[in-house]
C-alpha cells in the first residue's frame, strides 16, 4: 500500500514537473580531469524523492578542456561523449537503490522518474590530466543551493588549483544547468 501511495503521489505532480532540462559540464581547466557523480532530485513536494544518482560508470570522467552534455537520462546515452549506462533510483528515504538502465521506461522523457526530478548536484574530485592522481585540494560537493534537498554550495573555490560554479539558465520552457570548472 505504501508503494502504491508513493507512486500515486509521484504521478500527481508529474504533469507540473519535468526533468530539469539539460545538464552541461564544461571543464575549462587544462591541468585537471573531472571525476564525479551526478544527482537529480524531486524538489517540489516529494520529500526530495525520487532521487537519481549516476552509477555506471562509477565516476563520470570529463577530460581537461572537454564538455559533457546530458539532455536527459535516456538521450544522454547516445549523445554525450561521457554517457551513463546505469542510474541508481531511490524512491524514498532509507529505500534500497534500484539500478536502472538508461532506457528504463521510468527514466525516458515522460517517464514517472524523469518527470519528477531535476539535476541538483555533483560530488567531484579533480585529477591531474591524463593520470589517476587526484588533486587533493580540488574537490567537493556542488549544486543548486536554492533547492530544499541540497546543502552543497553553488561555488567551490580551490586556489590556486581552480574553481567550480553551478548555475541554471531558464528561457521560456528551456532549462540549462551548468557545472563550469576553471
Amino acid at each position: 500500500m505504501k508503494k502504491f501511495l508513493l507512486l500515486l503521489g509521484i504521478c500527481s505532480v508529474s504533469t507540473a514537473y519535468a526533468q530539469g532540462g539539460t545538464l552541461i559540464i564544461q571543464n575549462f581547466t587544462t591541468n585537471y580531469d573531472f571525476h564525479g557523480s551526478l544527482y537529480a532530485n524531486n524538489n517540489v513536494g516529494g520529500g526530495c524523492y525520487p532521487m537519481v544518482i549516476s552509477k555506471v560508470p562509477d565516476e563520470i570522467i570529463v577530460p581537461a578542456g572537454a564538455t559533457a552534455k546530458y539532455e536527459n537520462y535516456r538521450d544522454q546515452f547516445s549523445t554525450s561523449g561521457y554517457p551513463v549506462s546505469t542510474w541508481n533510483v531511490y524512491l524514498a528515504a532509507g529505500s534500497a537503490a534500484s539500478p536502472r538502465p538508461w532506457s528504463h521506461p521510468s527514466l525516458v522523457p515522460g517517464g514517472v522518474i524523469s518527470n519528477n526530478t531535476r539535476w541538483s548536484m555533483s560530488k567531484y574530485q579533480m585529477y591531474h590530466a591524463g593520470t589517476s592522481v587526484p588533486e587533493t585540494y580540488f574537490n567537493g560537493d556542488i549544486g543548486e543551493t536554492a533547492l530544499p534537498c541540497n546543502t552543497a554550495p553553488d561555488f567551490v573555490d580551490s586556489p590556486p588549483y581552480g574553481s567550480a560554479k553551478w548555475f541554471t539558465i531558464t528561457s521560456g520552457t528551456d532549462v540549462y544547468t551548468y557545472l563550469v570548472i576553471q
